[in-house]
């Protein structure tokens, strides 16, 4: 128990073997865990540098970015891997549940093959 006091917040989120996201009201991307870049095939270091809309495909971009991740709870999402293609994946319900709060933290499932699988 006491590593685990000790051990900070980035720390555990980096380790977690799921795609792990942060975003801010405005669309910046605070932070991604290894997980979260390797499915969008970015490096962590140049995720952090994209914006909503630059990983979010077909989702609205005029609202706020964590009202737009709390509205899209535990569906599925469109995300733009770096080489163009989509991939499709489960969003889960942001992690701060605050409704003021001004950051979302949500991890994701990937289902790209099965659902490409499923449809044809």
């Amino acid at each position: 128990m006491a590593l685990l006091r000790q051990m900070p917040a980035l720390v555990v989120l980096e380790r977690f073997p799921v795609p792990v996201l942060a975003i801010a009201e405005d669309g910046v991307i605070l932070f991604a865990n290894s997980a979260f870049a390797e499915m969008v095939g970015h490096s962590t270091d140049s995720i952090t540098a994209l914006n909503f809309a630059e990983i979010f495909h077909a989702l609205p971009t005029e609202v706020s970015a964590v009202s737009v991740v709390r509205d899209h709870a535990e569906l599925i999402v469109d995300l733009r891997h770096e080489d163009g293609s989509t991939v499709r994946a489960r969003m889960s319900k942001s992690a701060l549940l605050r409704g003021d709060d001004p950051v979302a933290l949500a991890t994701f499932q990937d289902l790209t093959e099965r659902l490409w699988i499923d449809e044809h």
